[in-house]
């Protein structure tokens, strides 16, 4: 006999299908019970992949019912393979959760339908509203109340915290919608999620992950999300709140260890650095993999000027990235939704980052060096640049948060620490790496502006430097290659050669043209433009000083107040220009400039404007005056016990 048209589907028909539903959870259960590893492991990862069969079985049923008009006694059925369905497409790894659930909105248009209600040009907020609403049965209401923990799960995934907010409430059981939703302080989606009464499960319809399960989950993940989104709002009281809340939620060591790191974070951004590394010491006892929470610990300990704990810090993590490949979530198999998958934003990748050992690597020799570990930074640096050289560069991302500054810098840094160590032959050769690499992107003249507000603000809101701002570095780079090697000559007591190196790097240097010439305060200039200058002014006294070496006194004062006239009162190179007139018996000018030196290292703050890149630091040094004790006691000499003002 043949089934009518518009009847329900026979009763066989629905107990063959809850009896294949509940088949599928019994043989998920199964597998999931014998552990995660061997063929329990390969098992689990097909029936994902396969979603299970739930996929299988809801396109069957739907090929049925398809034909039929919704009926009340077939939907609990329907509904609950369609959870099960979307419980293993949700939480397959290759699965995206973005825009809409397409099967959620046609779920919810088959209840209305059953209810003789149509939705179809509804939003899928006003379609839940509207089921909620129409829907009084109460083995539906189980199967709606379960397919709206999937669409908050899905709501949250997209940081939807709205939506789900909404959702919640108009799951809110009738006789709580009275009462305060929440007290005062307290988080309103939490409050909702904690209140929710979840659906009984029904043993004749079976799931293959718990409701009960999901809203702990939810309830994690939520104080996660609004916690990250606290955090990055700078709100971190309340930030510190709901991160807190999260401990205490269902999830996996892994994600535990990941919000313990976020709190350090928070606290570290509060002020508090001791907590914070109570924080990141819980994430790394909680997961030892949580690499990220020992590069935070590191940055802590750096703000903290620990040194010797920070040099540890990153010697742990360097070791570590060495042995430890990146590892997959440690999560539970047995678990479709979990909290890694639905708390995937930008702020909580950046404050994840997993470093690069290079960038490691380099942070070791940074700090070493800017702590006169002389030797240890060598060893550090002549690692990396090894590491460079083979080309491990192109993993290293050198994005917004890398530690790495661009590779000729890196250069440069390791010639200033090789220089440091004595070791300037070294030195001249790893300068010579750069200059023969920038050499061919260096134009033959390079007109660039010289004033901050005509394109710093837009270099940096598009976050790419523009064709003259590279050659400009490329050329700064270069310049700085031969400034290193005169400096390291005339270590070696090579006065010529080290005067040709810097007389390369001042040609150099007269490549670039400045649109609007003139006298501009440090702070409104470009920071490559004022690199620009404090290498040519170091690059004039380096020179000079090697003139006065070879007694060419005129051709060194030349060099000395070319360098004042770049950076007036620059105490170096009024220094010996004062040397410089001694030497040329202008005695009584001398000891005027002298004097004035004097007063104005007595009445002014040194360093002003930016400080230099550290790869010239070892420069800045050797340029210091020498002789100031020796010049002080001839030009005091000079003067008189009394100090009285040069005879006329």
């Amino acid at each position: 006999m043949k089934r009518r048209r518009g009847s329900p589907p026979e009763p066989g028909s629905l107990r063959a299908w809850a009896a294949e539903n509940k088949a599928l959870c019994c043989r998920w259960r199964a597998v999931r019970c014998l552990g995660t590893g061997g063929l329990a492991a390969r098992e689990l990862r097909q029936l994902r992949q396969r979603r299970g069969g739930f996929e299988e079985l809801l396109q069957r049923m739907q090929v049925v019912i398809a034909v039929l008009p919704a009926a009340l006694p077939t939907l609990p059925l329907e509904l609950t393979v369609l959870y099960n369905s979307l419980l293993f497409a949700m939480g397959a790894p290759d699965s995206a959760m973005e825009g809409e659930s397409e099967e959620i909105r046609q779920g919810l248009l088959r209840v209305l339908e059953a209810c003789g209600v149509c939705g179809q040009d509804l939003s899928i907020e006003e379609l839940w509203q509207k089921v909620l609403q129409e829907v009084t049965a109460e083995k539906l209401q189980e199967s709606v109340h379960r397919l709206g923990a999937l669409q908050a799960a899905w709501w949250l995934a997209a940081s939807c915290l709205g939506s789900t907010t909404s959702l919640f409430r108009l799951l809110s059981h009738p006789e709580d919608l009275g009462r305060p939703r929440c007290s005062k302080g307290e988080n309103e989606l939490l409050s909702l999620l904690k209140a929710w009464r979840v659906p009984a499960e029904r043993a004749f319809l079976p799931l293959v992950q718990s409701t009960e399960n999901l809203k702990e989950i939810l309830c994690t993940t939520a104080a996660f999300l609004q916690g990250l989104q606290e955090l990055e709002a700078g709100n971190f009281p309340t930030a510190l709140s709901l991160l807190q809340e999260a401990t205490g939620g269902f999830c996996s060591k892994n994600v535990l260890a990941q919000i313990y790191t976020c709190l350090g974070c928070c606290t570290q951004q509060m002020g508090k650095p001791q907590t914070a590394l109570q924080y990141l010491r819980r994430a790394l006892q909680v997961d030892f993999q949580c690499l990220p929470a020992l590069s935070h610990v590191a940055a802590v300990y750096h703000e903290l000027g620990e040194v010797d704990a920070e040099l540890q810090a990153l010697a742990l993590l360097y070791e570590a990235l060495g042995k430890n490949p990146p590892a997959a979530p440690s999560s539970s198999p047995d678990l479709l939704i979990r909290t890694e998958i639905l708390v995937r934003t930008p702020i909580l990748a950046s404050l994840l980052r997993r470093r690069h050992p290079s960038e490691v690597k380099y942070l070791l020799a940074q700090r070493c060096l800017q702590g006169e570990r002389v030797a240890d930074a060598v060893e550090h640096y002549l690692d990396l640049l090894a590491l460079l050289q083979e080309g491990l560069q192109q993993q290293v991302t050198l994005g917004d948060g890398s530690a790495l500054p661009r590779i000729p810098e890196v250069f440069l840094e390791a010639a200033s620490a090789l220089e440091q160590a004595g070791r300037h032959q070294d030195a001249i050769a790893v300068c010579e790496e750069v200059i023969s690499r920038t050499t061919d992107l260096v134009p033959r003249v390079l007109r660039v502006e010289e004033r901050l507000e005509q394109t710093e603000c837009l270099s940096r809101g598009a976050g790419l430097l523009s064709r003259e701002k590279e050659s400009l570095r490329c050329l700064t780079w270069r310049a700085a290659g031969y400034l290193h090697q005169g400096w390291a000559w005339a270590k070696l007591g090579e006065s010529k050669e080290a005067i040709t190196q810097f007389s390369r790097c001042l040609g150099d240097l007269l490549r670039v043209q400045l649109r609007e010439p003139g006298v501009e305060p440090a702070e409104n200039l470009l920071p490559e433009v004022e690199v620009l200058q404090k290498i040519r002014l170091l690059s004039l006294i380096g020179r000079g000083a090697q003139f006065l070496e070879l007694g060419r006194h005129k051709e060194a004062l030349l060099d000395f107040q070319h360098g004042l006239q770049i950076s007036p009162g620059d105490p170096a190179a009024a220094s010996y220009l004062v040397q410089a007139l001694w030497k040329l018996n202008r005695k009584q000018e001398a000891a005027a400039r002298w004097q004035k030196l004097s007063q104005s290292r007595a009445g002014e703050d040194e360093g002003q404007g930016r400080p230099c890149p550290l790869y010239l630091a070892s420069c800045a040094k050797q340029a210091a005056f020498p002789h100031g004790e020796a010049l002080a006691s001839s030009v005091r000499g000079y003067l008189g016990p009394a100090g009285r003002d040069p005879p006329s």
